[in-house]
């Protein structure tokens, strides 16, 4: 597998507002697929989906460990974590 910084963690806000962490190698095909309820078992039902983070440029190993950190986060660290490095909304609809 390439060790190359072209991993990305990202966070989505469901319906339901809870969040999901992801790592992806594609953004937009991953979102794509959370969309068609084809992506992780825990989005499907849960749409409309909003991209509150994206954290792009790691390594593999950098992206599953940021991965790990951030969902052993608490839901108030991860609103946190959200309003310093998230996405504006304008960036978001994009998505």
């Amino acid at each position: 597998m390439s060790q190359g910084k072209n991993y990305v963690v990202y966070i989505l806000e469901c319906r339901d507002q809870t969040l999901y962490t992801g790592v992806t190698t594609d953004l937009e095909r991953r979102l794509r697929q959370h969309r068609a309820g084809i992506g992780a078992k825990y989005t499907r039902g849960r749409s409309p989906l909003k991209l509150r983070l994206v954290e792009a440029g790691k390594t593999r190993s950098e992206a599953l460990r940021l991965e790990r950190e951030i969902k052993e986060m608490t839901r108030q660290q991860k609103m946190r974590l959200i309003a310093e490095r998230g996405l504006a909304v304008e960036e978001a609809e994009k998505f």
